[in-house]
C-alpha cells in the first residue's frame, strides 16, 4: 500500500522543502521506495537534490499535468529523476505558475494531480508532495491526491496563528474532494530549545491544536548545517550524519513508519 503524504503550510520558511527531502530519504534508508513531488514552481526541492536549474528541464511536474489535462500517454517513468540517495524526483519548476492560471478553466480541475499519483501508486510505498506556500489550485490539486498532510511549523508566533486558515482548507477539501484526508501532524522547525520563547511556543501549539490534531513527539532543532544542504544538493544525512537535525529527521522517519 502507498501512502501519499503532503508536506505544506500556506506560510514560507518553515521547513516544508527540508522536510519532504530528510523525511524521503530518511524513508528510503528504510528501504522504502520513495517519489518526491516538487509541486512549487519555485522548484526549491528539484535545486536542493542537486539539480540547479529546474527551469531548464525539459519534463516537470507542469508538463506532466499539461500531459494528463490533454489525455496524453506517458510512460510511468517519464519525466522522473533519480537521486543518488535513493529517492526519485519529479521536478518542479515555474511552468507551474502558468499551468495554474490555466487549471481554472479545466474539468475536474482539483483532480488532475490525484490521476498522476494513482498512476504512480503501484511502483512506491511513499509518495511525498512539497507545496508551495499558497492555498491556490496546485496546492488543493495535492491535498485531494493525499491520505495525509504533514504541517511544518516554524516555532514562532506568526506562523502559529496561520494554522488556523490552514486546517479549515483542509477541512473542506476533506468535506467536499478527499475524504480521506486526514492531518498526519504538526512538526515544529526550527526549534531552538534555549530559549523560553520556543518553549511557550511549543506549549501554545499544544494548547490550541493537541486536543484536534496530533503534535509530533520530534521538533526540528534550528541549525546553520540544516540551512547549509540545499547548497550541497544532498540530504543532511550526508551532510552532517552525526548532527542533532539528523537524529531528529531520523526520530521523526521512525514515527512516520510507526503509522504503518
Amino acid at each position: 500500500m502507498c501512502k501519499v503524504i503532503v508536506i505544506g503550510n500556506q506560510k514560507g520558511g518553515v521547513g516544508k522543502t527540508t522536510t519532504t527531502s530528510n523525511l524521503g530519504i530518511g524513508l528510503a534508508k528504510k528501504g522504502k521506495k520513495v517519489l518526491l513531488i516538487d509541486a512549487d514552481a519555485q522548484g526549491s526541492l528539484t535545486a536542493s537534490l542537486g539539480f540547479q536549474e529546474p527551469d531548464k528541464l525539459d519534463v516537470s511536474l507542469a508538463t506532466i499535468m499539461a500531459n494528463i489535462i490533454n489525455e496524453e500517454d506517458m510512460e510511468p517513468d517519464y519525466g522522473i529523476l533519480k537521486h543518488d540517495e535513493g529517492v526519485d524526483l519529479m521536478p518542479g519548476n515555474i511552468e507551474l505558475s502558468g499551468l495554474e492560471v490555466s487549471l481554472v478553466n479545466v474539468m475536474s480541475r482539483e483532480l488532475v494531480l490525484r490521476t498522476y499519483i494513482e498512476q504512480q501508486k503501484e511502483r512506491y510505498d511513499y509518495i511525498l508532495i512539497d507545496c508551495m506556500p499558497s492555498l491556490g489550485m496546485i496546492t488543493i490539486n495535492a491535498f485531494a491526491s493525499a491520505d495525509g498532510i504533514l504541517i511544518p511549523v516554524q516555532a514562532a508566533y506568526l506562523p502559529v496563528k496561520g494554522l488556523e486558515q490552514l486546517i479549515k482548507t483542509i477541512g473542506k477539501v476533506k468535506r467536499q474532494i478527499n475524504p480521506k484526508l486526514e492531518i498526519e501532524g504538526i512538526l515544529l522547525t526550527m526549534v531552538d530549545n534555549r530559549t523560553n520563547y520556543a518553549k511557550d511556543i511549543s506549549a501554545l501549539v499544544v494548547e490550541n491544536y493537541g486536543s484536534k490534531v496530533r503534535i509530533f513527539e520530534n521538533s526540528i532543532p534550528m541549525s546553520v548545517r540544516a540551512a547549509e544542504i540545499s547548497a550541497e544538493g544532498v540530504s543532511i544525512y550526508e551532510h552532517d550524519p552525526n548532527g542533532k537535525v539528523a537524529s531528529a529527521y531520523q526520530s521523526l522517519t521512525e514515527e512516520v513508519l510507526a503509522d504503518e
